[in-house]
């Protein structure tokens, strides 16, 4: 049997030195933890238009960490000066592959920016920084509270699992229908799931990829994702 193709979009580099020019990446770990979980990960290029039908050939998507979204897309009118990494047609893609796969069943998990994505693609909002040293989610492992009875609980099998961290923002206010199924100590949203999403879908604001080797509750997500791919044939 042939394995789940797992679609992961693209990450714009403006350097690469192995490949001397600009390049589009995925982080090897990410796209290892798909691997071992049985699935056939491709990297697709960020481009506007026909994003519904581009994905229709996939049995799911992991839509990965990467920079931050341009503020205005969630209404905002100033720019803080640590928002990073702004590429508006990055941002066009993975909206519409968030949205994409929502409307369409398909399997779906969303790390870190991903997560961010999916709350923006469904009309929330972001903290633009998160503030000072004290607060701060990155180069960080903390642990973090799953809420029983989500996907999240039965993907990774735990209440409470030990996140890799590296971000600067979080979610404000939730998208239409979104639920929270997972928060730091300090009260940072950490997990998403939609209850009327139509295949299956979770997010972390973490990079389970980081510790998914050696964690086995990490690497339960990505596991996750491919068993449900496998079951939408």
């Amino acid at each position: 049997m042939t394995r789940p193709l797992i679609a992961v979009p693209a990450r714009f580099a403006a350097t690469t030195s192995a490949l001397r020019y600009a390049a589009e990446v995925n982080a090897r770990a990410l796209i290892e933890a798909v691997w071992r979980a049985g699935g056939e990960p491709a990297s697709i290029h960020p481009a506007a238009g026909g994003t519904a039908a581009r994905l229709a050939r996939f049995d799911g998507v992991l839509l990965p960490g990467g920079g931050d979204l341009a503020p205005y897309r969630y209404g905002a009118r100033d720019t803080h000066a640590s928002v990073y990494d702004v590429d508006e047609v990055q941002d066009t893609f993975d909206l519409d592959v968030a949205r994409a796969a929502l409307e369409s069943g398909l399997p779906l998990l969303a790390v870190c920016r991903g997560l961010q994505v999916v709350n923006v693609a469904l009309g929330g909002t972001l903290e633009q920084d998160m503030g000072g040293p004290e607060r701060e989610h990155r180069h960080l492992v903390h642990p973090v509270a799953v809420r029983r009875g989500t996907l999240l609980e039965r993907a990774t099998g735990a209440q409470k699992v030990e996140a890799s961290c590296y971000h600067h923002q979080r979610v404000d206010r939730l998208g239409e229908g979104l639920e929270v199924t997972a928060r730091a100590a300090d009260g940072t949203v950490e997990g998403l799931e939609l209850p009327r999403a139509t295949g299956w879908f979770t997010a972390v604001q973490w990079h389970p990829e980081d510790t998914a080797e050696e964690d086995r509750a990490q690497q339960a997500l990505f596991d996750a994702l491919v068993r449900a791919a496998g079951d939408r044939r």
